[in-house]
């Protein structure tokens, strides 16, 4: 026995391999003291590796000479001997077995963790951030690294056996003017110069199509500054993928096969392909969503005949106004919902705009609740006609704007399938199709793209001259899962003069044009196939299969929903040498903070 790091202390198997085959060998270990306990003059140890826990034992010898404390890493030499009966553990691979230690070296020792990472209570999420290393070793911790690991393995493997191609694609790029902002990295041997973090790889996945690597994939880190949730990083991973000569359907099936490789390699489960398909139009329209949770029913109905007929004044007023009015039905709801919940039902959808939530609690005589007076006769039938309304059944109603209804409705709709329990069971994968090309901002006054400028539009003339912009479809495509948006693809424009319509329709002069995206615009003028693709988020299926419910637990080093990082205290100051390197000057507010750093910073040292 020795706490030196004298001799030969390698290991010679993991903590998780040890069986009663191997009895009577002489094995030496690597680890962590996950636990200790003092049995009357022999000491247990549970001994912790990423593959497994081996319970080994200490003589009196050892345990009086090394004082072992949880979290030490320890190197042990000794023999496998078998667990008697009742002491086996029959929850743990190696529990048959354990080793009875010769000899003990010390690796590493360790202060007493910020918590425990074996059970004890939950941390708070800064502190598990701000002591990552600790947090990793905890055993759910590691299974979701493990299992992320497996499912990009196995999705590589899937996407190679088709024939696709692994390139990398540059990191330090050029700085466009769409989408979410850039995070930018100034030059030092170019002063004035900006490069920018790709948000995706997406031109450059097109040009190599024009290159003529016809399929390409990538596990590709991507850079997007913008507001944080639950299912954003500021840096996250994606699988990139690009195919030519293809249209939608092709870009699905090589998904398709691909998930199907992958579930089936990672998580053991089947799926069932090819996919169900929905245009944009047709999703709003019945669930209020372009990502609907498709596993229960309680689509959105249109009631504006109903209402027209009915003396219900309030929805008359929507209807007048250009508005909709638009219902959900609750099976069972009646004995389901309280009056109590409908109130706070009520108040939810206010924060989606809605200024009221009307209700029908179906029954004879007309049912009962505020809108009972008005569904009498006829109108009564009707209604229940409308709204596949049962006795015992409630029916809740939005009457406002289209998209104020829309969107309440269909957040209405989620909240009462995840409070019911309805949201539950099987993979219900959904390809959401052809949505709006461009979008308006009232604020700017112009147009953007709904995905990127590089989409396809359904109509490769564009409406003509003249045309609607909002009235033009996109050959943009996403992927749902049980109502989590698990990637976006689209078919690409491949002809230089579609794109350079776009451009215009979006602001972008030729100047701007040139600037920003003019190797582009050259590739396309040689020879560029017709092609599209489609990224999924590696952080986001992971958890969702995983069972979690936010990305930062399948990611190793995760930020905050302000974008630091904890353990690493970034972003930070630079000192003003590195500032001059690179011929930036620090102006406003970020020159006041950095003066107040360095005041607070003295204060503190005195």
């Amino acid at each position: 026995m020795t706490a030196s790091h004298a001799g030969d202390w390698r290991r010679t198997h993991t903590c998780g391999e040890l069986r009663l085959a191997d009895a009577g060998q002489t094995v030496t270990l690597n680890g962590w003291v996950h636990s200790r306990r003092d049995h009357g003059g022999i000491y247990f140890v549970d001994l912790r590796d990423r593959y497994g826990i081996t319970q080994v034992t200490l003589a009196e010898t050892i345990s009086d000479a090394v004082h072992l404390s949880t979290e030490d890493v320890v190197s042990v030499r000794g023999t496998v001997v078998e667990r008697e009966g009742k002491n086996k553990n029959t929850e743990r691979e190696t529990g048959d077995v354990e080793v009875a230690v010769a000899e003990l070296v010390v690796l590493s020792k360790a202060k007493t963790p910020p918590f425990e990472v074996a059970g004890g209570d939950e941390p708070s999420i800064e502190t598990r951030l701000r002591y990552r290393y600790i947090d990793l070793r905890r055993d759910g911790m590691q299974k979701n690294i493990l299992y992320r690991a497996r499912f990009i393995s196995a999705l590589r493997r899937a996407f190679e056996d088709q024939g696709f191609v692994d390139i990398e694609t540059p990191i330090l790029t050029k700085a466009t003017p769409e989408g979410a902002r850039d995070y930018l990295v100034p030059s030092r041997v170019h002063p004035g110069c900006f490069y920018a973090l790709p948000q995706s790889p997406q031109i450059f996945k097109q040009i190599l199509m024009v290159s003529g690597f016809d399929r390409y994939y990538q596990v590709a880190k991507c850079f997007r500054d913008e507001d944080l949730r639950a299912d954003r990083q500021p840096d996250f991973t994606q699988l990139d993928l690009e195919m030519s000569f293809v249209e939608e359907d092709d870009v699905f099936a090589v998904w398709e096969k691909a998930l199907t490789a992958t579930f089936r390699d990672a998580l053991g489960q089947e799926l069932t392909t090819p996919f169900p398909r929905m245009r944009y139009d047709e999703a709003m329209a019945r669930y209020g969503s372009d990502k609907p949770d498709t596993r229960f029913a309680m689509e959105l109905v249109d009631v504006a005949d109903w209402a027209k007929a009915s003396e219900f004044r309030v929805f008359h007023g929507a209807l007048d106004a250009g508005g909709h009015v638009k219902g959900i039905t609750v099976k069972d709801g009646m004995s389901r919902l309280s009056t109590k919940t409908i109130k706070e039902l009520t108040s939810f959808v206010g924060e989606f705009g809605a200024r009221g939530l009307a209700f029908w609690k179906v029954g004879p005589d007309g049912g009962s609740g505020p809108l009972a007076k008005f569904v009498t006769g006829d109108l009564e039938a009707k209604l229940r006609e409308t709204m596949a309304a049962e006795d015992g059944d409630l029916c809740l109603f939005v009457a406002d704007a289209p998209k104020v209804v829309t969107r309440a409705l269909g957040e209405l709709r989620l909240r009462i399938g995840r409070d019911l329990g309805l949201a539950q069971g099987t993979w219900n994968f959904l390809w959401v199709t052809h949505f709006p090309l461009f979008e308006f901002d009232d604020d700017s006054g112009r147009w953007f793209s709904a995905h990127h400028p590089f989409t396809a539009p359904e109509d490769w003339e564009l409406g003509g001259e003249g045309a609607d912009p909002g009235s033009l479809a996109s050959r943009a495509y996403d992927l749902v899962l049980n109502g989590w948006e698990l990637g976006s693809g689209s078919i690409r424009i491949h002809r230089p003069d579609t794109q350079r319509r776009v451009f215009d329709l979006l602001g972008i002069g030729n100047e701007e044009q040139a600037e920003k995206f003019g190797f582009l615009l050259e590739a396309l003028q040689y020879g560029a196939p017709p092609h599209g693709g489609f990224a999924m988020g590696i952080d986001r299926v992971v958890a969702l299969t995983a069972g979690l419910d936010n990305i930062r637990d399948v990611i190793a080093f995760p930020k905050t929903t302000s974008a630091a990082d904890l353990m690493c205290q970034a972003p930070s100051r630079v000192r003003p040498e590195q500032l001059d390197e690179v011929h930036i000057a620090l102006t406003g507010r970020a020159l006041q903070a950095a003066e107040s750093s360095v005041e607070a910073s003295g204060s503190d040292a005195s």
